[in-house]
């Protein structure tokens, strides 16, 4: 696969972090330092911070994503907020399947389908999430389970649609922990997801598939793993809280 063919994104997951004084003040400190990156850059931030995020990033090369949405356009769902009500502010990109959203909050291969295909109706370009846990690992299955996400994650959306999708391999088990699976172990999986869209669509869509890596990537390691030819980028976590840091991954995104 011709790594070339692919621009690197490396985006930020806020997580539950930062009111909006907070938001504007990180990205304000962020903005100079990515300024001339030569990959995209993405700040996913809670909701409360949307509205400020986008004025704060007005004029860079920053874009906003949210951290989840819901799959229908409206109704009496408490306390979600729809992929459309996203695209109406003006919010391009959108987390779908992350791990502690599965693990914290009842998210199941199904709905992470049904919100992927919520965000592509609306427009929105999706980081979908995939990952095994320790156990799973452990007992050999990753390749399994995986791949069992990105096909059921990936029921319906056409070729075209595909263009709007980038996935993330998060290993639950490197999550927050501090651990990090080893770039040849990321590039493996990487590999294998790309292989398996390979078979879904064909080599062309596959090749033009941004795939990230997540899971405690940080500024000593970035480098290593975006190294890796099937590994596009990088959701990033707590290292996104700090502007150097983050500025310091986008840098190896940008030579790598």
């Amino acid at each position: 696969m011709n790594k070339s063919l692919r621009k690197a994104v490396i985006a930020g997951n806020w997580k539950m972090n930062k009111n909006p004084q907070e938001a504007t003040a990180l990205l304000n400190e962020i903005a100079p330092l990515v300024k001339d990156a030569g990959c995209d850059v993405v700040a996913c931030v809670p909701f409360i911070d949307l509205y400020a995020a986008l004025e704060a990033t007005k004029g860079t090369n920053i874009k906003i994503g949210a951290e989840n949405c819901y799959w229908a356009e409206s109704g009496a769902f408490t306390g979600e907020i729809s992929a459309k009500m996203l695209a109406d502010i003006g919010v391009p990109y959108v987390i779908i399947g992350h791990s502690e959203r599965r693990t914290y909050f009842g998210d199941t291969d199904e709905t992470v389908q049904k919100r992927t295909r919520g965000a592509l109706d609306a427009g929105l370009t999706v980081i979908l999430c995939v990952g095994e846990y320790l156990e799973q690992r452990e007992m050999g299955i990753t390749d399994e389970i995986v791949a069992m996400q990105t096909k059921v994650a990936l029921q319906g959306v056409s070729k075209e649609e595909l263009k709007r999708i980038i996935i993330a391999y998060e290993p639950v088990w490197a999550i927050g922990t501090g651990r990090t699976a080893t770039a040849d172990q990321a590039n493996e999986v990487c590999a294998m997801i790309r292989n398996v869209v390979a078979g879904l669509y064909d080599e062309d869509a596959a090749n033009a598939l941004t795939i990230q890596y997540g899971g405690s990537m940080n500024a000593k390691n970035a480098a290593e793993l975006l190294s890796r030819p099937d590994v596009d980028g990088g959701l990033i976590g707590g290292a996104s809280l700090k502007a150097p840091d983050f500025a310091a991954i986008v840098d190896a995104a940008t030579k790598g």
